[in-house]
């Protein structure tokens, strides 16, 4: 969303306060005094997009020991519903329905919308043309050449035959090696009667230290952006396999913002000297993913630079009448829905990540290891589940990391930690989780605190602007609505509305031990700003439609990849026994597309629900 500098004020009193700009859906803090204007600070809201370029390993009840749909469910009967973490209001009058979500991953569609505001698709797998010469190279000796040009090729050189000996075809061979393999010079050899140009490497050892730097053309932009589709893999696993592959390091890869895992998404990415060719060559070994639409650019990606998510959803065995279906889609056009923080915010275990954010704000640090490590309820890895009672039992650092053939995960981190420092530097422990995983915690317990202020909010005023409320922009109290209304993430640097539910805060930071006075922490790192949110956000480019179907294994959307292979689309049965809700639409950044699923609805989008419902289907 483009930025714009907008003013905060309650309304209906005389003082206003500063612009700020609005980022990703939040917006982010200054310090703010009544009816003075005050500097800009920089502190950013808490944000949804990773920080790190190599995440932990996720244990998140897939893979090993959870292989059955039985494990699966029975470990979500110890999960969160949405009632656990402050969701409970709707702003539609319509009557609910129930259905399911992401059944299937093609069923949860995403595409980005870049910072121009253009959606992003896959439609196109070809490489750009090179440089005028690239022409007079075969396959086998492009790729030659560059091995050269990379120092990989162990003869040193490379022979290209000129079979057309005439001085214009030689001269062309010399300029297309020089402009298109920078480091490289070339020679003439006559051989048995044969004219042949050879490459060789003109800046010698010394090049050795740095090939990279020989290696591309001053006239290219140093970055490729390319467009990355992919399928039940989220944004990080999909860069670690790219940066496998091609043998470099994930910090290669930018990108504008991370992607669901069990979704089929496109977005953009960009990778540095890293030529489309060899992209390309990717979609030949690599399931799950494929690569296109290939550009050079001399400037890599940055998070939070893109618009916002163009989404694609199917909802499964749908019970509601089409009424119900066009009541409940129309009032999400024209009214939106509560912008609450979504489920994945807090985890899927029986231990949420608001409780070890709250214990890690209190500087209760016993808590937050034995948050973390004690052994849970449900259905976990069994090399999990032997990890968490080795802690019990011994509180052996070292033992219990014996457990775990994954350490790369949170609980290794933390082990690892341990083992190295000691239970009396537990911070310094802590601190061996990388650092966008530790914030992680601490943004969730914000996220609690939103939801269930605004949870209030909407209790008690309903859907309008009311004195006390914090507005965007400076216009006149009469013409505020709620769209306009902001409500703040706890913090040292937010105000809070005027009325009785913003003095709520202060009862509900106390009740957890908590001073909303002293919102600083001794770490720095865990010093909470704060943020605004609005309260509502209304979609654009909403649509849907009501589809009949008699296979419960078939897609219901026609995907870039079957697009481009020139599959035909999916053909329905108007008179099939099964029914789905089809809708598409785009929201801004850090905004939850499953609470605008729920404002439809009208039911729990938790994974413990969504569970429950999906294995009744199915039995």
């Amino acid at each position: 969303m483009p930025s714009e500098r907008c003013e905060i004020k309650r309304l209906l009193t005389i003082c206003h306060l500063v612009a700020i700009r609005q980022l990703n859906g939040t917006v982010p803090t200054m310090s703010l005094h009544p009816c003075h204007r005050v500097k800009r600070h920089s502190h950013k809201p808490a944000q949804d997009e990773a920080e790190e370029t190599e995440p932990l390993e996720e244990e998140d009840g897939e893979g090993v020991g959870l292989g059955s749909g039985e494990a699966f469910a029975e470990m979500m009967k110890h999960g969160l519903t949405e009632l656990d973490v402050g969701i409970l209001k709707f702003v539609s009058e319509h009557k609910g329905f129930s259905g399911i979500l992401k059944e299937r991953y093609s069923d949860f569609v995403v595409h980005e919308v870049n910072k121009e505001g253009k959606t992003v698709w896959l439609d196109d797998l070809s490489v750009p043309e090179e440089q005028p010469g690239s022409e007079v190279f075969t396959e086998e000796q492009k790729h030659e050449l560059e091995q050269l040009q990379l120092f990989k090729n162990k003869e040193g050189n490379v022979s290209i035959e000129v079979a057309d000996d005439t001085k214009e075809k030689r001269t062309l061979v010399h300029k297309a090696v020089k402009t298109l393999y920078p480091g490289l010079e070339t020679k003439t050899e006559e051989r048995e009667g044969k004219k042949f140009i050879v490459a060789y490497h003109a800046a010698g050892q010394k090049a050795l230290a740095a090939p990279r730097k020989h290696s591309w053309p001053k006239s290219r932009g140093a970055f490729c952006h390319f467009v990355l589709y992919k399928e039940n893999k989220d944004t990080m696993e999909a860069i670690n396999v790219l940066s496998k592959f091609l043998r470099m390091r994930p910090n290669v890869f930018s990108y504008m913002g991370t992607k669901d895992k069990r979704a089929i998404t496109v977005q953009e990415i960009a990778v540095l000297k890293v030529t489309a060719e060899r992209l390309s060559h990717l979609n030949k070994c690599l399931n799950n993913f494929k690569l296109g639409n290939f550009c050079y650019k001399k400037h890599p990606l940055k998070l939070g630079e893109l618009q916002g998510n163009h989404f694609t959803v199917v909802i499964r065995n749908i019970t509601g009448t089409d009424d119900q279906v066009q009541q409940a889609m129309t009032s999400l056009r024209e009214t939106g829905f509560i912008n609450y923080y979504g489920m994945q915010r807090f985890g899927t275990t029986a231990v949420p990540t608001h409780q070890v954010g709250k214990a890690i704000l209190q500087d209760n640090w016993n808590e937050v290891i034995d948050l973390i490590l004690k052994p849970r309820p449900g259905a976990e890895k069994g090399y999990m589940v032997k990890c968490r009672e080795e802690w019990a039992q011994s509180q052996d650092p070292e033992a219990a990391l014996k457990k775990l053939p994954v350490k790369r995960c949170v609980e290794g981190q933390l082990l690892r930690g341990l083992s190295m420092y000691g239970k009396k530097n537990i911070i310094t422990a802590f601190a061996m989780i990388p650092r966008n995983n530790r914030l992680m915690y601490i943004h969730s317990y914000q996220s609690f605190m939103w939801n269930t202020m605004v949870s209030r909010r909407i209790e008690a005023f309903g859907l309008k602007a009311v004195e006390g409320d914090l507005v965007l922009r400076g216009a006149e109290a009469e013409t505020h609505s709620i769209q306009d209304v902001v409500m703040p993430l706890p913090g040292f640097d937010v105000i809070y509305p005027t009325h009785h539910v913003g003095k709520g805060y202060r009862e509900k930071l106390s009740a957890d031990n908590l001073d909303i006075d002293n919102m600083r922490h001794r770490v720095r790192d865990y010093s909470l700003a704060g943020a605004y949110r609005r309260i509502l956000i209304k979609p654009s480019d909403v649509n849907w439609e009501v589809i009949n179907y008699d296979d419960p294994r078939i897609s219901l959307v026609h995907t870039d990849v079957e697009k481009l292979e020139d599959q035909p689309p999916p053909v329905f049965n108007k008179e099939g026994k099964y029914r789905a809700l089809r809708m598409e639409f785009s929201l801004p950044p850090s905004t939850y597309a499953t609470m605008a699923i729920r404002e439809v609805l009208k039911m729990d989008t938790s994974i413990k629900n969504q569970t429950q419902l999906n294995t009744t289907w199915l039995n």
